[in-house]
């Protein structure tokens, strides 16, 4: 810090823009959203579609802008000095430096109050369990009777009625009247549902009313007509509103509809998908009676043959019939004995026939000739192969021998006095006599020189 004060001015300063940004950024990360209220002054609706104004109460203001992108509301309806709820987060607008609400959400301030008591009374009773998907009824799939509580002159019951002829007008429907809107009729709504318990006349119940503000539909945000329901046997379809719209009694209800007319959609099937179903159930009940009754016939049939084989005519056709087939297989049984017999007498004569002197005696002059023959090739292929080792033997005697050495070029060098081959130079002494035998004629020289193997002629 002491080194900030000992800078100069000039070194420490930040710009403006920077100051707003960091204001901003300070205002936008350290203070979450919030819900703040007071009264609308100096309101503006530019070309853009955007919002302007200021929030104010008896000692200050602050400036707000609803962008046109965050607008779900019916922004026409605000004007200056109506009391309002503003939902938003705080920021700072950086070119004029201008502290800022950026709206998110709008309501009137005597809402807001109500939305504080919706949220209260719905953490209560979820707490409690009242919201529980393990309580929940399924609804019936073709109900007997449908209960509707609702009021008898509001649109909610057209709009229901209409869907209901539409779909199944065969189902009968029960109107238990009631008021859906004022400060008694959260008492009313509930005191239809425990008639309609109490009488048991229905399988199905529908639970609504048509559309309106938060105030309208109120009563059935009131912990008496939630507990009603939830203490309801009855399945529940709750029809509140608007598909925007959400009630506690949506939460506690076994189905939520999105509209009263979503919840006659929902009660009742299609009818003319039921019939295309019995129809196709007809279709399958006409064939499985079909083939129950052929297989009916046939067993009739084969019961009726069963009977005509048993009649005393059909017994002596069939005794009759075995017979004749008894006589086939007789004869059969004794051609196939006699032929079995003569291929025995033919198999006797001819080992009678092989067992004879005379087949004998050809049978050995056979062999004798056949050992002739193989003792004449024997003798033949021993004399070839003894003619072949000569050769072999000749071949390779020839080649080892000094005759065949000196056809190649070579020559015998011996003493001429002592006929000693000559195997070393210094055994053929300077001026002494030699004799070369070569592959053709000899011949004698004198010794001139003598040289080692290694040493080259001069």
């Amino acid at each position: 810090m002491t080194d900030l004060l000992q800078e100069s001015p000039a070194s420490r300063a930040i710009s403006v823009s920077e100051l707003n940004r960091t204001v901003r950024r300070l205002l936008e990360d350290d203070i979450a959203r919030i819900w703040v209220e007071g009264e609308i002054s100096n309101l503006a609706r530019p070309a853009s579609g955007h919002v302007y104004f200021s929030l104010k109460d008896e000692k200050a203001q602050v400036r707000c802008a609803w962008f046109r992108q965050r607008q779900r509301g019916p922004t026409i309806q605000l004007k200056n000095g109506d009391q309002m709820l503003v939902f938003g987060k705080v920021s700072l607008y950086e070119p004029r430096g201008d502290y800022q609400i950026i709206v998110e959400q709008v309501e009137n301030a005597g809402e807001g109050e109500l939305r504080r008591r919706f949220e209260a009374l719905k953490n209560k009773l979820a707490a409690e369990g009242l919201f529980d998907a393990e309580r929940k009824q399924s609804l019936p799939a073709l109900p007997g009777r449908i209960g509707v509580v609702t009021s008898p002159s509001g649109a909610a019951i057209r709009d229901i009625l209409t869907v209901l002829r539409r779909r199944f007008p065969a189902i009968p429907v029960l109107v238990y009247p009631t008021a859906v809107q004022g400060d008694a009729a959260a008492g009313e709504i509930a005191s239809a549902i425990d008639t309609a318990v109490r009488r048991a006349e229905c399988d199905l119940l529908i639970v609504g009313r048509g559309g309106g503000s938060l105030e309208d539909l109120w009563p059935f945000n009131e912990e008496v007509v939630a507990r009603a329901i939830a203490a309801c046997p009855i399945p529940v379809i709750s029809a509140v509103g608007h598909e925007v719209d959400v009630t506690i009694a949506d939460f506690v209800a076994d189905v939520r509809a999105p509209t009263p007319s979503g919840a006659a959609e929902i009660a009742v099937p299609d009818q003319a998908e039921w019939q295309r179903q019995l129809t196709a159930l007809k279709s399958r009940v006409t064939a499985t009676g079909k083939r129950y009754l052929d297989a009916r016939a046939q067993a009739v049939d084969w019961l009726s043959r069963r009977l005509a084989r048993s009649s005393p005519a059909a017994t002596v056709a069939r005794q009759r019939d075995w017979l004749q087939n008894l006589r086939q297989v007789m004869i059969a049984a004794i051609r196939h004995d006699l032929a079995s017999r003569g291929r025995v007498l033919a198999n006797s004569r001819t080992r009678l026939l092989q067992r004879s002197p005379a087949v004998s005696v050809a049978r050995s002059i056979s062999r004798m000739q056949a050992l002739e023959a193989r003792l004449e090739n024997g003798a033949r292929r021993a004399v070839d192969r003894r003619r072949q080792q000569l050769t072999l033997a000749a071949r390779a005697l020839d080649s080892v021998s000094p005759l065949a050495t000196l056809d190649r070029g070579y020559a015998i060098v011996t003493a001429k006095d002592s006929d000693r081959v000559l195997t070393d130079a210094a055994d053929a002494p300077v001026g002494s006599s030699i004799r070369a035998r070569l592959a053709n004629g000899t011949l004698e020289a004198t010794v001139t020189a003598q040289m080692d193997a290694d040493e080259k002629k001069p």
